[in-house]
């Protein structure tokens, strides 16, 4: 007669070979997430003729707010922030971290970016806003997102920024959050440095 120990250890064995082989599909599903995540954005404001994953957050004209106008009895704090994935030779840094503001006023502030490598790298930021529901109400009307920035080997630069806050933003959203993530997108791995530019996409204006 069959142990009892015997019959359940093929069993063990059969889950665990079943969890390995679903952690691998996860990590694998994740790094082809992450790798198509630019490619996709661009080709959604590629149909979409947006330069935002979002409708109404996109490249505008500061024209098309100026009627509105400035609610000087609310203030909205906005703060800044900076995600850089892993391998790239970036310190990213906004000029400011936290500024309040009024609704319906231009503000301009700027992002500093340095090139700690010898390469020159071509560089485009894909934002987010959080929370969410305060996304189509962040317009920037000016923004190194709307373009890809080219950063020379060890070079330091200033990169501008103006916004507006609707101020038809619900009262109930007083903190919202800009971020930019920074991703490689370096499809010449391989060749010699300096050789040619090496593209490098960053979360931007979404």
């Amino acid at each position: 007669m069959q142990n009892q120990t015997d019959i359940e250890m093929p069993s063990k064995k059969s889950k665990q070979r079943k969890l390995g082989l679903l952690l691998s599909g996860v990590v694998f599903v994740m790094f082809g997430f992450a790798f198509a995540m630019v490619p996709l954005y661009q080709l959604v404001c590629a149909v979409t003729g947006i330069n935002s994953i979002s409708t109404n957050s996109g490249r505008a004209s500061i024209e098309d707010y100026q009627s509105q106008t400035v609610n000087k009895d609310r203030t909205v704090i906005v703060e800044f922030d900076v995600t850089l994935n892993k391998g790239i030779p970036f310190t990213v840094n906004p000029s400011i971290k936290r500024i309040e503001v009024h609704p319906g006023e231009a503000v301009t502030t700027s992002y500093i970016v340095k090139n700690l490598s010898a390469d020159t790298i071509i560089t485009q930021a894909v934002p987010g806003i959080t929370p969410w529901q305060a996304t189509a109400y962040f317009h920037k009307t000016e923004c190194f997102c709307f373009s890809q920035q080219t950063i020379a080997g060890n070079e330091e630069k200033e990169m501008g920024l103006q916004f507006m806050v609707d101020a038809d933003l619900p009262e109930d959203i007083k903190v919202l959050t800009l971020s930019y993530t920074f991703m490689d997108t370096d499809r010449m791995a391989g060749q010699p440095a300096n050789m040619h530019p090496r593209t490098v996409s960053s979360a931007s204006d979404l």
